[in-house]
């Protein structure tokens, strides 16, 4: 099964799984969510990056684009190893009483439980020793700089002492031998999590299901990326940001989306021939099925915006490698592998990359009506080597998207679908995705569940409202699985 085959898939990220816990794992909820897929007649379960998240909660600003996020650990498969008890997890019982997401009170509890679990685990089998060996070159990065961070109070690295700032040599050393029980603890974290996905992706792929990731362009400034690799990015002699990364203003925001994220220093890749994009590619090849590349067109020209702006109004854009990285990386990506998230205003440059790289583009249907001039996203625009949605994580969901539709919108919408009711625009978009030439359709669950606005995974520019949506698992019916199969089989997508 490839990406040029006419199939379909859903769109939910692990955090919105159902769980006992507070949030979304690599549990009995994830295991039971890919036999609904496989059910529905489904062949992708596309999700969302599976990293570390910090401040505003978002998993397109993670501390590390290796490693994977420790929430997702299953206590359940934890107790299930010997590794902690009934008793030790009843206090996560009060996070299933949560609609939504509480990252606060996760913060606050999980890692407690997740000690407890390390101080039982034995550091001495061959599995474990195996894992920091093959992964020593990102992880113990990665686990000196959040044992630094806890003990920096969660400062960010440029707030820390001097010397493990600019990571000299003597005060690496000193702080792995003070802070080495507080690293072990963040390599068994990892561990785990690796080990869990691993078994839970397995379980997919021998279902029929691929898993579709998602890899940012960008790290977060605050990330041990950049702190361990200071030369790959755009960075002064105190590490502040020389620019960072954003998109100007558009159809989301006025003033654009400030993301903060430290820019690339191209010209130092370039020489080192994409060495570190080479090593993050085949991680994400090695966690993914498929990989959605996100903010493609960074990678022909990106937005660059002067550090410390407040707003992304007035940023340039400058050149970015081209073609010649995805040329670089031709051995380690193979055919069909990759998804060009190709969105928002795109150059003849841009197209010609896409173009020139083979990758299908995506195609998001909310955005097809929202103007008098004939657009690309409608369906007798696509082509078939594409990607169609609904809308993506981005987006409202389509209940939530027709209720702030203009008049005008509304009447092209209701006219070019062929409907008169607006109360199923949900399944009428969905129609139209899965019966337009693109060989891939993916779509959100909340579009199939028929949820307004209060579903919406993320919206852009803002803080404290997104990465929230918990799904009810009484919500996963056989009557909408059967609903699924039903539309998947008419159109040819089985």
């Amino acid at each position: 099964m490839s990406i040029q085959q006419r199939k379909s898939g859903i769109l939910l990220p692990v955090f919105s799984l159902p769980s006992d816990y507070g949030i979304g794992t690599f549990g009995k909820e994830a295991y039971r969510f890919v036999d609904f897929l496989k059910k529905a007649g489904q062949s992708y379960w596309q999700i969302l990056p599976l990293g570390p998240t910090g401040y505003g909660d978002s998993p397109y600003q993670s501390f590390s684009t290796f490693a994977g996020n420790p929430y997702f650990i299953d206590l359940d498969l934890l107790m299930e190893e010997g590794l902690i008890t009934s008793n030790d997890i009843h206090t996560c019982i009060s996070l299933n009483n949560t609609k939504t997401i509480d990252y606060e009170l996760l913060f606050r509890e999980r890692f407690t439980i997740l000690k407890r679990a390390f101080r039982k685990f034995n550091q001495d089998t061959s599995e474990f020793v195996g894992f920091v060996l093959r992964n020593e070159e990102w992880l113990l990065d990665y686990a000196l700089f959040m044992a630094m961070k806890d003990a920096n109070g969660g400062k960010s690295f440029v707030e820390w002492e001097a010397d493990i700032r600019v990571r000299d040599i003597k005060a690496l050393c000193d702080y792995s031998k003070k802070y080495s029980n507080e690293i072990h603890f963040y390599c068994f974290l990892q561990f785990q999590f690796y080990k869990q996905w691993k078994n839970l992706k397995a379980y997919a792929n021998g279902k029929g299901i691929k898993i579709i990731g998602d890899l940012p362009i960008y790290v977060a400034f605050d990330s041990a990326d950049v702190w361990a690799n200071p030369e790959l990015f755009q960075m002064d002699e105190e590490y502040n940001p020389i620019a960072v990364a954003g998109c100007p203003p558009d159809m989301f925001s006025k003033t654009g989306q400030l993301w903060g994220n430290p820019l690339y220093t191209w010209d130092y890749h370039k020489a080192t021939k994409y060495e570190w994009w080479k090593k993050r590619m085949e991680n994400s090849l090695n966690l993914y099925d498929i990989v959605r590349i996100d903010h493609f067109r960074g990678f022909d020209e990106y937005y660059s915006i002067p550090y410390p702006a407040e707003t992304a109004e007035y940023g340039t854009w400058e050149k970015g490698p081209g073609y010649e990285i995805f040329e670089s990386m031709k051995e380690i990506i193979g055919k069909n592998r990759i998804i060009a998230e190709d969105l928002g205003f795109l150059t003849d440059s841009v197209k010609k990359l896409v173009k020139k790289t083979g990758y299908p583009g995506m195609k998001i249907l909310h955005f097809a009506f929202s103007t008098d001039e004939e657009s690309l996203y409608l369906p007798h625009n696509f082509d078939k080597n594409s990607v169609v949605y609904t809308g993506t994580h981005d987006n409202d969901t389509s209940i939530g998207f027709w209720n702030t539709c203009k008049r005008k919108e509304k009447k092209f919408i209701k006219d070019y679908l062929h409907f008169s009711n607006g109360k199923n625009i949900h399944e009428e978009l969905i129609r139209a995705c899965f019966s337009s030439v693109a060989n891939t359709c993916i779509i959100p669950l909340q579009d199939y569940l028929g949820l307004g606005s209060e579903a919406r995974i993320n919206s852009p520019s803002t803080l404290g409202i997104n990465w929230l949506w918990r799904i009810d698992k009484s919500m996963m019916t056989d009557e909408v699985c059967e609903k699924i199969y039903v539309l998947t089989k008419l159109y040819f997508r089985l």
